[in-house]
């Protein structure tokens, strides 16, 4: 069984309370955009990393987190990309990929947008953990924490960190 912090578009920006609520977490995993070396370090230093980068990610993140990644966690084959859509409205660069081997789950940001959804037709897990940074339209900067048990979710948990207008 293994805890999970899910994460996206930070655009450099560090808040505390990322440790605070990745404290419980095995790993964490950064859906793009991460935008500062010294960020993704310093997440890495606190739990184990797995992350790709984004759009607006530049060459050290791109030689350091690749564009696409698939891994296994416990019994779950999870897919994660920046610009990856979403049930229905899969990006073009990913969506070959998803119908012809879909995963378990899948996992992207960019859009800012937090969405957790079920595509019944592939029987996977979505996740858009949203934005956790400053920069961007959203009115909340949220997170989600899940644990994986075997091949099974448990506890999926949306954690909303502050207004980004407010900045905290």
């Amino acid at each position: 069984m293994k805890t999970i912090g899910i994460i996206s578009d930070t655009h450099s920006f560090w808040d505390d309370k990322y440790l605070t609520y990745f404290e419980p977490c095995d790993e964490i995993w950064h859906a793009g955009d991460i935008c500062s070396p010294f960020l993704a370090e310093r997440l890495a230093e606190f739990r184990p990393l797995r992350a790709v980068c984004g759009n607006c990610d530049g060459g050290d993140l791109r030689m350091m987190y690749p564009e696409v990644l698939r891994f296994k966690c416990e019994d779950v084959d999870v897919l994660m990309k920046h610009i990856g859509g979403y049930p229905g409205k899969y990006d073009a660069s990913i969506r070959k990929q998803i119908y012809e081997r879909p995963p378990k789950l899948f996992i992207s940001g960019h859009s800012h947008i937090l969405k957790i959804m079920n595509d019944k037709e592939l029987g996977l897990l979505h996740i858009n953990p949203g934005a956790a940074g400053l920069q961007g339209w959203q009115k909340e900067r949220t997170i989600v924490r899940l644990t994986i048990d075997g091949d099974k979710f448990k506890d999926c948990e949306v954690i909303t960190l502050a207004d980004p207008r407010k900045n905290k």
